[in-house]
C-alpha cells in the first residue's frame, strides 16, 4: 500500500522518531577535549560538568518525537486555504552547531483529505531536530506534505535568526532570514500564490 493510499483509509500514518544514536560517553570525553583545546578549565565548578551537559543539550536538539499523521475525508469538499502561522522553530546550523530560531507558516490547498492542524507543526519539528539549512528545512516540509498528503498545493514560508550570523562573524544583530517552498496551485495560480504569501506576511509583521 503506498503511502497515498495509507492517507485514504482511516489508519493514521505513523511517523517514525528520530533519536540520534548517541554514545554519550564517546560524546562527553570529546566534548571535554574540545574544551580543553579552546583554553577552557573543566576542572573549575562552572565547568565540570558543561561536556554531560552539551551532550544531554545537542540530543535534545537532534530528536524528534514520533507522531501519527492523522488525516480525514474533505466532507465538506473544502477547497480554500488552510494555513497554520507563527509554528515555533528551532533548528541548528549545520555549518556551525549554533541554533536558529524563528517561526514557520506552513499551509495547503486540500485534496481528498484534510490533515489534523496540530500535525503541520508535528511535521516542522520532524525536519528541524537535525543539523539543517533553513533553505532545506523549507523544502523537506512542503515535499514531505505535498507526497503525503497529496493536496492541491503547498506553501511554507520560514522566518528565523541565526545565531551564527547574530553572535559572530557580522554580528548582524536583529537580522532574519526567510525562506519558501511554493507547490502545485499555491505556485503556478498566481492569485492563490498572492493569497498564501500575503497572509503569511500578516503573520511575519504581527511578529514584528
Amino acid at each position: 500500500m503506498t503511502a497515498l493510499e495509507t492517507l485514504r483509509s482511516t489508519a493514521p500514518v505513523r511517523v517514525t522518531a528520530t533519536p540520534p544514536q548517541v554514545d554519550a560517553v564517546a560524546a562527553e570525553r570529546a566534548a571535554g577535549t574540545l574544551l580543553r583545546a579552546l583554553g577552557l578549565d573543566t576542572r573549575a565548578e562552572g565547568l565540570r560538568r558543561t561536556p554531560a551537559r552539551m551532550v544531554a543539550a545537542y540530543t535534545d536538539l537532534f530528536s524528534a518525537p514520533a507522531f501519527n499523521l492523522t488525516t480525514f475525508p474533505n466532507e465538506e469538499n473544502y477547497d480554500e486555504l488552510v494555513l497554520a502561522r507563527d509554528i515555533p522553530l528551532r533548528s541548528v546550523c549545520e555549518h556551525h552547531l549554533l541554533p536558529f530560531i524563528g517561526v514557520a507558516h506552513v499551509g495547503y490547498l486540500p485534496g481528498e483529505r484534510i490533515l489534523g492542524l496540530s500535525k503541520l507543526a508535528r511535521v516542522v519539528v520532524h525536519f528541524a531536530s537535525r543539523p539543517q539549512v533553513q533553505e532545506r528545512l523549507t523544502k523537506q516540509i512542503a515535499g514531505w506534505l505535498d507526497a503525503n498528503l497529496d493536496p492541491k498545493g503547498v506553501g511554507v514560508v520560514i522566518q528565523a535568526q541565526h545565531t551564527c550570523m547574530t553572535l559572530r562573524g557580522v554580528q548582524a544583530t536583529g537580522s532574519t532570514t526567510v525562506t519558501s517552498a511554493l507547490l502545485g496551485a499555491l505556485r503556478e495560480d498566481a492569485r492563490s500564490r498572492q493569497e498564501f504569501l500575503a497572509l503569511t506576511r500578516d503573520g511575519r509583521e504581527g511578529a514584528k
